[in-house]
């Protein structure tokens, strides 16, 4: 992996964000969960960024393509608060139970819809406008993600990608994964739909504002 940023201001930027989430029990259950099972996730500091983007945009409906088990729905969730809802896809049903038992902890008033399948196929099947979408399926497949997303994403509502730097492997892309961010990245910065930055943070969080 491409260090993104130095391992001392990543330190300092983790420390920082420990004392604004000192009391987040539930989160930091299932940071552990993730460690123990070296599942990604996006992490604290990310997460903290995903809640700040929630509330900002007054977000009220928010779709994630690819969930896992709930751990950014997690900070969705604390943004859009009780006047929200969240809706989780996964392939994995497993991994949607287990979202669904953590997330039935946080005591935020958002409601929490799980959906199972193709996250792709299920976003088709739904109805707009969201506030927010988030994207974080397989890396062949977020060229697909655009249109599909600009069907559903309200004028003024964002689309946030996650592992938008890849390791670093945007740089040389030798296989699918890579190559479909980095197609990826090149649709969102000529896309006329969109303004799109990519922040450095982790692994690189690429956010998408539809302008049109």
């Amino acid at each position: 992996m491409v260090p993104i940023l130095s391992p001392n201001i990543e330190q300092y930027l983790n420390q920082l964000n420990n004392q604004q989430a000192s009391n987040d029990a539930l989160g930091q259950v299932m940071e552990e969960r993730a460690a123990r099972d070296d599942f990604p996730i996006i992490g604290p500091v990310v997460g903290s960024l995903l809640e700040l983007l929630a509330r900002t945009a007054r977000a009220s409906r928010v779709l994630e393509l690819g969930s896992g088990f709930g751990y950014s729905a997690l900070f969705f969730g604390r943004g859009v608060g009780q006047r929200g809802t969240v809706t989780l896809t996964d392939t994995d049903s497993a991994l949607l139970d287990e979202a669904r038992q953590f997330l039935t902890q946080e005591p935020n008033g958002c409601v929490f819809e799980y959906l199972q399948g193709d996250a792709l196929e299920l976003a088709a099947s739904l109805e707009g406008p969201f506030d927010i979408i988030f994207n974080d399926i397989d890396k062949e497949f977020y060229p697909e993600v655009p249109e599909r997303a600009l069907s559903l994403l309200r004028p003024g509502g964002l689309l946030i990608t996650d592992n938008a730097l890849w390791n670093g492997d945007v740089l040389d892309p030798q296989d699918a994964a890579a190559r479909g961010v980095a197609d990826y990245n090149r649709m969102m910065y000529s896309h006329s739909s969109f303004q799109t930055s990519i922040i450095p943070l982790r692994d690189g969080l690429s956010i998408s504002l539809r302008v049109q």
